[in-house]
């Protein structure tokens, strides 16, 4: 809002420098009218807060604007122009939508005390006809929504439009923090639809409420001349799904100044958030740097500079392969001691409850120490007749998990309560037939991929990839896919988040070993008991790469040609990918301090479905157990990165000169930059995308 303004005043104040200069009436009385031009231009001047809270934004906005407006009439007195008698900024120029009545009029009250404590602190004498003028310029209504009443041959109805905003010079605010997820159960299924169907070209569905706002702003530059707009975001705004309204931002207009990932507190907690500002402007600052460009990821662009990955497509190649876990919806997670009871106790249709009961993998179990939890799991087409003769887990959930689906918003979670809310069939298809999938946990602050038995249930914080050879896996833990999803990544708090959209879909496998290629799920194993995809060629095979974009191509022609068959690459990957986990392995799991032991075998079994519990041993001391409480993934690769782990770090390089191997890569080192290893990978994705 300054800036423009200020630039506005230099040009003034240079032509009434310039007419003065001559010192003539006629060029005198031409300076008076430029100076009162631009006065008038600040009268005129509209800020608009379409998400007003409490008036914050707006009090801040009307301090600006009053300072710039002093500053201008301390300037022109020294040019020898006189001073007006009352300044023309004030409530006036201020304009907010707020759906709480009482915040709106809390707002009201804020700017007009902002108003008055501005001329005291300046020397200027309150205005007394009237002290107060209309407190009328907030409204208070839906910045989104309007309602139209409209008669049917059923009687009256009424059906959601867009609200409409009043054209003003700025936008600013910081519109409501809610994740896409939660959107129906706060905002009702009425709103929730309504919101989907007007703003369905626009903003995804399940984005964050927050993007409808960015939306609005940018109908508002191209149709109401709006000149720009600033908003305070969740930073998972700049991917995902929540990224196509930035998409759309950077294609019909520009993002000049923006702040990518700053500490805020919201309703009391700490948040991580992006302040994002766009319109018309040539210049562009990130994190307070000038830059040439700003990318809808809120990376910065330049020519020869980062590489631009919000042009990477998901590829058809790695479709159905990577699922995020289960998500159940109610508390169907279980102790460990009470599923091994329940294990032990027979039903009435003579079938074990080991067909209902799971081990459940979540987030912080990969992060941390496994947490020994269990899930009532009815799968996904169950009826309720069958179910109820599982007793203990049926009993159970009528006890725990009914009460709270009946009076969930979502008719299917009511109807079928006894089952998760959202199973994953495809997930638990793509999975059936492997003894083991690939699993990570979906937010953590470093992206580690683990094996995990296949009769373990991957829950929502986690994403499972169904693959069992070790080739898929050195492929996601090379350096590779882990700068890649790191920059594709959304985020929450300061934590990326993976998702298999973005950071899956988008990655470009090396050719050959993508998952289209190992999708038959089959492996083999090599000598040393590695496993790789079965049936791959042992002929050397030349990669050829379309040309990608033109900022891209040169990195495109650098991948070329493989210099081994595509079998010796995927086995080289794979014995590296060994080595790593098993060393891993021994690091979080001494076995001079653990034991294994044999899961519970269920009634009516000969041998246990489950794999086998990690324990502490019996003899371990105190010091060693606590030592042991603290060999999770998260520390060892905190360690890593501060240079800690130098046999975790070899593990690493020598997978990713494997890898850099299957991608034809022959001038890779581990000096190579981060954002060399970017425009390769984005080369390759365009190339794909565009085949």
């Amino acid at each position: 809002m300054r800036r423009p303004l200020l630039q506005n005043w230099e040009r003034a104040a240079q032509e009434i420098q310039r007419l003065l200069a001559k010192n003539t009436k006629k060029t005198s009385k031409e300076a008076r009218d430029v100076y009162a031009t631009f006065l008038q231009s600040l009268a005129d001047f509209k800020i608009l807060d379409p998400a007003g809270g409490s008036g914050n934004f707006l009090f801040l906005g009307l301090k600006a604007l009053k300072d710039l407006e002093h500053q201008v009439i301390n300037e022109a007195e020294v040019m020898g122009l006189d001073r007006p008698v009352d300044l023309v900024t004030g409530p006036s120029n201020m304009l907010g939508i707020e759906l709480n009545e009482y915040a709106a009029e809390l707002a009201r009250v804020t700017v007009w005390i902002g108003e008055l404590e501005w001329r005291m602190e300046h020397g200027y004498p309150f205005k007394d006809n009237p002290v107060l003028e209309p407190l009328d310029f907030i409204e208070h209504r839906d910045a989104l929504l309007r309602w139209e009443a409209v008669k049917t041959d059923e009687g009256e109805t009424r059906v959601a439009k867009e609200a409409e905003w009043p054209k003003v010079s700025v936008v600013i605010g910081n519109p409501p923090f809610l994740g896409g997820s939660k959107k129906r159960g706060e905002l009702g299924d009425e709103t929730f639809e309504a919101l989907k169907t007007v703003f369905k070209d626009r903003v995804p569905g399940f984005g964050d409420l927050v993007c409808y706002w960015f939306a609005k702003a940018l109908k508002a530059i191209e149709t109401q001349g709006l000149g720009a707009a600033g908003f305070v975001s969740t930073n998972s705004i700049r991917g995902g799904a929540n990224r196509q309204v930035l998409d759309a931002i950077t294609e019909k207009s520009r993002i000049f100044e923006a702040w990518s990932d700053e500490a805020w507190v919201n309703d009391g907690a700490a948040v991580r958030v992006s302040l994002i500002c766009f319109g018309h402007s040539a210049e562009a600052r990130l994190n307070g740097l000038e830059v040439e460009r700003i990318h809808a990821d809120l990376t910065p662009g330049q020519i020869g500079g980062s590489a631009n990955l919000t042009l990477a497509s998901p590829l058809k190649e790695a479709a159905a392969t990577c699922f995020m876990g289960a998500s159940k919806k109610a508390p169907f997670d279980i102790e460990g001691e009470m599923a091994r009871d329940w294990l032990q106790k027979p039903n009435p249709h003579g079938k074990s409850n080991a067909l209902v009961l799971r081990p459940l993998c979540n987030g912080i179990d990969l992060t941390r120490r496994w947490g020994d939890r269990w899930i009532v799991d009815f799968g996904t087409s169950m009826e309720e007749h069958d179910a109820m003769l599982f007793e203990a887990p049926y009993a159970y959930s009528m006890r725990a998990v009914k009460p709270l689906r009946e009076k969930n918003n979502r008719e299917a979670y009511r109807k079928f309560w006894w089952r998760h809310a959202e199973a994953r069939p495809g997930m638990r298809a793509a999975l059936d037939d492997l003894p083991r999938y690939i699993i990570t946990a979906a937010v953590a602050k470093h992206r580690t991929f683990a094996w995990m038995h296949s009769a373990v249930l991957p829950d929502q914080a986690t994403l499972a990839t169904a693959r069992a050879d070790d080739t898929t896996f050195g492929i996601l833990h090379s350096r590779f896919h882990e700068i890649w999803s790191l920059r594709m990544a959304t985020s929450l708090e300061d934590r990326p988040r993976y998702t298999p959209t973005t950071c899956f879909e988008t990655f470009p496998f090396p050719a050959g070993l993508t998952p289209f290629d190992t999708a038959h799920q089959r492996t083999e194993s090599i000598e040393g008991g590695a496993l790789i995809p079965a049936g791959l060629d042992s002929a050397i095979s030349k990669q050829k790469v379309p040309i990608a974009v033109v900022e891209y191509a040169q990195s495109a022609m650098k991948t070329i040609v493989s210099s081994a068959p595509p079998r010796e690459l995927a086995a080289s990957i794979a014995r590296a990918a060994q080595r790593l986990n098993a060393l891993r392995e021994n690091w979080l799991n001494p076995p001079e301090w653990t034991q294994r032991l044999p899961e519970v075998t269920p009634l009516g079994m000969e041998t246990s479905p489950y794999p086998d519990r990690i324990l502490p041993r019996n003899n371990l001391s105190e010091q060693d157990l606590k030592e042991l409480s603290k060999r999770t993934l998260t520390n060892l690769y905190n360690q890593k990165a501060s240079g800690q782990v130098q046999w975790l770090q070899a593990a690493h390089e020598q997978l990713d000169a494997a890898v850099a191997a299957a991608y034809g890569w022959v001038d890779y080192t581990p000096a190579m930059p981060d954002e060399e290893i970017l425009k390769r990978l984005l080369a390759l994705n365009l190339a794909r995308a565009a085949v």
